[in-house]
């Protein structure tokens, strides 16, 4: 059978196919297509596949490890700096180990289309000591999840898949696989084996340092993983994931005269590496993102070689690889392309028309006229949009929920008062325990909640608050005479300035929550 599928959605249906029974995952662009892809699918109701989205990656993480506790095959899908927040049970599970196959798969952002950094997942496999798996192409993507929850269960440990924004986002035809039948309910044996007091942490962790050579091994043999020697000796190449792919694309007649290494299984052994040191004096690695195996190849090789990547300067140090890149690194002339005509300028992006964001900034720009303006701190989202002309209403975007613990310190430090400005989704991701610290505090800032109903920016998915915003609020500890709600709207513009203007003035902690449905949404909303 053959669908045609983005690689997001290729990820998707090889879990449904590899028998999972669930799927949890925080929405997250370039990763958000995977659990969109099971929630719309008619089998995923049929057979079971629990597919709700998680507050953020970090209880995705905590419940898909409980799924597989519970016996079950399961997926956790985030994009690269989801990771980060998915870190703490992330980096325990490897020393937990699990019980039913657990796939994690991390979306990485080269070049930053949609991202805040460019950070490469696989050195976050690496911390872990678990094994990893890249896929070049999407049918890999497919045929990886089943081989992921395989060797997941073989060793019980989990596995992390890395993809990129180019393979997430473009789209091949798959041919599938027969689907497998859901694990049933099964509990540990080792009644012991997720307790990580550190007499029994001290045991898990030496089972995992016992079972390295195992995964190199595993790795070396892996049909992801191909040398072919091509004869012409002068230089080596090790093309990581989909970097097979611009390597081919400036093949001669279809074929690559060098020694070619394709890696996409990790951990890399020494035995792998010297299939191509052993043969090549002089290698260039092309890898997407950080210079992960270049790194590495210091310590790995015993030979006198040359190594030549991201940090030789062969190739630039930041952004996406492309075949232009890697031709030119292998030292083939550029094919002529179109000049862009001059008429044609970058147009930046925008708030929706329409959008209530719009509203809101228009009323706290008023009203912050008598300070400074230099205290707003935001986040991300829709509204960071605020940064931009006409607004330019914010001052910082760093992290989720980074807007509230920012404006405390701030405030702290003696900014009165300090502004946050922060999303509904956000808010329960990453920005409710930040609150919580300035209601202990009583601290002078003012929290401006943009509730949308949605986690607009990823596309509208639902958000957490949606229905109880103020009554989380309230139960964090919020005064309720300080708790205030506006509708952004041109018709209310004074009274949301007055508003606004008199919390300001308060020296204390304000919350003000500027609630009405994203546009996109409720635009959606009305044509069903």
């Amino acid at each position: 059978m053959k669908q045609l599928l983005l690689g997001d959605e290729a990820i998707a249906q090889g879990a449904i196919d590899s028998g999972i029974s669930g799927v949890y995952a925080y929405p997250g662009t370039p990763s958000t297509e995977i659990m969109e892809y099971i929630q719309h699918i008619e089998i995923t109701q049929n057979i079971g596949i629990h597919c709700a989205w998680s507050t953020n990656e970090k209880t995705a993480m905590e419940s898909a490890l409980g799924m597989s506790y519970a016996g079950k095959r399961v997926i956790v899908c985030m994009k690269h700096v989801g990771l980060n927040v998915a870190a703490d049970p992330f980096m325990n599970a490897a020393i937990t180990g699990v019980n039913g196959g657990l796939m994690v798969v991390s979306a990485d952002d080269p070049s930053m289309h949609s991202s805040q950094n460019e950070q490469d997942s696989r050195f976050f496999g690496k911390f872990a000591l678990i094994p990893m798996l890249e896929p070049s192409t999407q049918q890999e993507a497919y045929d990886m999840v089943h081989y992921g929850l395989d060797l997941s269960e073989t060793f019980k440990v989990p596995v992390l898949m890395r993809l990129t924004t180019r393979l997430a986002h473009s789209r091949t035809g798959i041919t599938r696989k027969e689907s497998l039948p859901q694990n049933l309910l099964n509990t540990p044996k080792n009644k012991s084996q997720f307790i990580l007091l550190p007499a029994n942490a001290r045991l898990r962790y030496k089972n995992l340092l016992s079972l390295q050579k195992d995964f190199e091994n595993k790795a070396f043999d892996s049909n992801f993983n191909q040398f072919t020697d091509n004869g012409d000796h002068q230089i080596g190449i090790i093309a990581c994931g989909i970097a097979i792919n611009y390597v081919m694309e400036n093949a001669i007649d279809g074929k690559i005269k060098y020694p070619l290494l394709k890696i996409s299984q990790y951990p890399v052994s020494k035995k792998i590496i010297d299939q191509i040191s052993s043969v090549c004096k002089t290698i260039l690695v092309f890898e997407d993102g950080y210079p992960f195996i270049e790194e590495q190849l210091k310590g790995l090789i015993s030979n006198n070689n040359v190594i030549k990547g991201r940090l030789s300067g062969d190739i630039p140090r930041d952004g996406e690889l492309n075949p232009s890149i890697v031709g030119n690194a292998l030292g083939i002339a550029p094919a002529e392309t179109m000049k862009v005509p001059g008429i044609v300028v970058n147009r930046p992006p925008t708030l929706c028309k329409g959008c209530s964001h719009i509203d809101t900034f228009n009323a706290l720009n008023e009203a912050i006229k008598t300070y400074t303006s230099d205290r707003v701190f935001s986040d991300i989202g829709c509204y960071t949009l605020g940064a931009l002309p006409p607004f330019n209403s914010i001052n910082t975007c760093v992290d989720m929920g980074a807007s509230i613990t920012m404006a405390k310190g701030a405030a702290d430090a003696g900014l009165v008062p300090a502004i946050a400005v922060i999303g509904d989704s956000t808010f329960t991701h990453s920005g409710m325990t930040g609150l919580l610290d300035a209601v202990i505090n009583n601290s002078t800032i003012k929290v401006i909640i943009c509730d949308n109903e949605t986690t607009g920016m990823t596309g509208g998915q639902p958000s957490s608050t949606t229905g109880r915003l103020e009554q989380i609020c309230l139960g964090l500890g919020v005064k309720r005479e300080h708790l205030k709600v506006i509708v952004p709207l041109r018709k209310n513009h004074q009274d949301n300035i007055k508003i606004m203007t008199d919390e300001f003035e308060y020296k204390g902690l304000s919350v003000i929550i500027s609630q009405r449905e994203c546009i996109q949404t409720a635009s959606r909303n009305k044509k069903f």
